[in-house]
């Protein structure tokens, strides 16, 4: 039965069926489709995330609800991911960490750096936070009155 899972995991990287993309009106979700986040499949998630920034609509919240083991080289890709995203004026939020992948994040001293809700639905209540805290930093009509 094991052998069967390994297989079925091999066939799906094979075929880049790992990652769902589901792209909403600020945001696009990207969701890891399988239990274990490899090296490979944060290589996987990293392109298609700074595929984003060329796009329209450039804010991603990456939804780990299947993620249940996270490899710490891939941990540490994600964070550096959304890293690229801040310096490159957009939104990156993940959502949905099971306790094993919080953990692993927490263990590599990772968890504080990076922009983490519960669902869904609270990503995107920072995505619209964030894109207002932008327009009234790059506003040009923000004057201060001096005495």
């Amino acid at each position: 039965m094991k052998l069967r899972a390994i297989y079925a995991q091999i066939v799906n990287e094979l075929f880049n069926m790992e990652l769902k993309i589901d792209t909403k009106e600020k945001f696009t979700v990207v969701t890891p489709l399988l239990t274990d986040l490899t090296v490979n499949i944060a290589a996987e998630i990293e392109k298609t995330c700074l595929n984003q920034l060329e796009k329209t609509v450039r804010n991603v919240v990456l939804k780990m609800e299947h993620v249940k083991q996270i490899e710490e080289a891939a941990a540490v890709q994600i964070a550096e991911l959304q890293q690229q995203f801040y310096e490159k004026s957009a939104s990156f939020v993940i959502c949905s960490l099971s306790d094993t992948a919080e953990s692993t994040f927490e263990k590599m001293e990772l968890l504080d750096f990076l922009n983490c809700t519960p669902s869904e639905s609270e990503a995107w209540d920072i995505v619209q936070m964030e894109e207002i805290e932008r327009e009234l930093m790059d506003s040009d009509d923000m004057e201060f009155d001096v005495k």
